[in-house]
């Protein structure tokens, strides 16, 4: 694993200044969170409770509660300010309950969901065997964890670019899709189905990169490395540093997607059947 700590006072601090203006920004995390909503149609499936954990403004609420009609449906989010908004999108006679809490850190009774949903939250915590514990506790035995969150290559340019200018931390380090398979594997998840994609997204300079990152609330970094202020001179070195990857009049930013889902056998039977993993590349 990463050895890397985030401060989840600076993640909460940023997406409650970026609730304004996330819906705006947030082109790839809303693709995202279709695709992995889409590949919940091959599984057979029918709760009666489900966790949005890391719901931000609300992207999968319609979705989830137009495919569970019966579903209570609870959305968590570390930041108030996403939350208020994600509950807008429920009806009148429907609306989603709403938890202000850490996905890490789940305030939840065990066995209480029989599918938690998460798209692009995982990234923010710091201890994945922490996570996966609390995950697979609050799901009920038969449960089922589907999520997304970003692999190593994700701003590989941005990150290579940074590098050739101090050793601060610009970018954080993601996990690789294998040790977040073996990471579920060792929380006692069953037949973790793992697959990764490259999406490519252009910008035409690396300023409006930089300032989609914010908008999002996703320019926090993680400790490590020289820190100090960021000046004029090292914002014209990226510049210059980024355009070699200029193609056909734009910049690219790679970002690689990790998709998994598994499943809660239950603590009975946990230690008692091997386990395959299938990793789809």
């Amino acid at each position: 694993m990463n050895a890397q700590h985030i401060s989840k006072q600076k993640v909460r601090r940023a997406f409650d200044r970026a609730a304004g203006s996330y819906d705006e920004a947030a082109v790839l995390q809303r693709e995202v969170c279709n695709r992995l909503l889409q590949r919940l149609e091959y599984i057979r499936l029918s709760p009666e409770w489900i966790l949005d954990a890391g719901a931000g403004t609300g992207e999968a609420v319609r979705a989830l509660m137009r495919k569970y009609r019966k579903a209570q449906l609870v959305v968590l989010d570390i930041s108030e300010n996403m939350l208020a908004k994600a509950i807008t999108h429920g009806g009148l006679l429907r609306r989603p309950h709403a938890l202000c809490a850490d996905l890490e850190h789940l305030p939840l009774a065990d066995a209480s969901f029989d599918l938690v949903f998460s798209s692009l939250t995982l990234q923010w915590c710091n201890d994945l065997g922490v996570t996966f514990d609390g995950v697979r506790c609050v799901l009920k035995p038969g449960g089922l964890f589907m999520f997304t969150s970003f692999g190593p290559d994700t701003l590989k340019e941005l990150r290579a670019c940074w590098s050739q200018i101090d050793d601060a931390v610009h970018v954080n380090r993601f996990e690789d899709m294998h040790d977040v398979g073996d990471a579920l594997l060792r929380a006692g998840f069953a037949d973790p189905v793992m697959e990764s994609e490259i999406i490519t997204v252009n910008y035409p300079t690396v300023d409006r990169l930089m300032a989609d990152l914010r908008d999002i609330g996703a320019n926090v970094t993680a400790y490590g490395g020289r820190r100090g202020l960021t000046t004029k001179a090292m914002l014209s070195r990226l510049r210059d540093a980024y355009e070699v990857f200029r193609r056909d009049d734009v910049l690219p930013a790679s970002y690689e997607i990790i998709y998994g889902h598994a499943w809660n056998i239950g603590a009975d039977t946990a230690t008692q059947q091997s386990v395959n993993v299938d990793f789809l590349k």
